[in-house]
């Protein structure tokens, strides 16, 4: 009984969800709550090298960000970069297998010392050990396999740079809600990039990003409708056929 009230608990748990949006559009995630907004408010520590000199607060060639010849490239926590997702794979797998055996076996005893002879006499009208036995076998096997997909994705999203690691390589995370009446689209991408893969442009296709995570997806009205309902879920994975 205990078990009956824990799934009926987790059934409800599970809705709440829909429940949020009911009669209205799903909200949008809230900036302050992302790892993004952590990044950007928590800089890395950036200690500034003085050489001590007056002239040196007037050169062309300070490290600052505000400098003229400064790299605009993301490079540290807080920098933001693009992430220029454009997938157009496509897979096509066919192969076939066939296989074809046939055997035929006879046993006859037509001389064996005279035996055969006196033995047939006992026998049933008809009987003889010329065909004692006769069998044949065959066996056919075909198969055939073919898969055929295609993944298209063009986007382009906003990254920001979460954290550096001990070799340079950076940790980026970007994260993108499009609301459209009560549909919500999401796009997450996340993964690690070298500073030399970034672009003039401060781009990154993302086949330069190692670890790459992309997730799109949606929840609204338009989504609850295309899943299946929970207890067709669970009857899915209970059932053997």
């Amino acid at each position: 009984m205990r078990s009956t009230y824990l799934l009926c608990f987790a059934l409800a748990l599970a809705a709440c969800n829909r429940v949020e949006h009911l009669g209205r559009p799903p909200q949008l995630t809230d900036l302050q709550d992302t790892a993004e907004f952590e990044a950007m408010v928590n800089p890395p520590l950036d200690i500034p090298v003085d050489s001590g000199r007056p002239e040196a607060s007037a050169s062309l060639w300070a490290g600052e960000q505000s400098s003229l010849v400064h790299d605009r490239r993301a490079s540290v926590r807080g920098d933001i970069l693009t992430v220029v997702i454009e997938i157009d794979d496509r897979a096509e797998i066919s192969n076939s297998s066939g296989r074809s055996r046939k055997t035929s076996e006879d046993l006859s005893i037509p001389q064996f010392g005279g035996i055969p002879q006196r033995l047939a006499r006992k026998l049933p009208e008809g009987a003889s050990f010329d065909d004692l036995a006769e069998a044949d076998a065959s066996s056919t096997y075909k198969g055939s396999g073919n898969i055929s997909r295609r993944d298209k994705l063009t986007l382009r999203v906003a990254a920001t740079v979460v954290s550096t690691l001990p070799n340079g390589t950076l940790q980026i995370e970007g994260t993108q809600e499009v609301r459209v009446n009560y549909e919500l689209r999401e796009l997450t991408v996340s993964g690690f990039v070298r500073p030399a893969d970034i672009g003039r442009n401060n781009e990154i296709a993302y086949d330069r990003i190692a670890g790459a995570r992309i997730a799109y997806g949606g929840r609204g009205h338009i989504s609850d409708v295309q899943q299946p309902r929970y207890g067709q879920q669970i009857t899915d994975i209970l059932l053997p056929y």
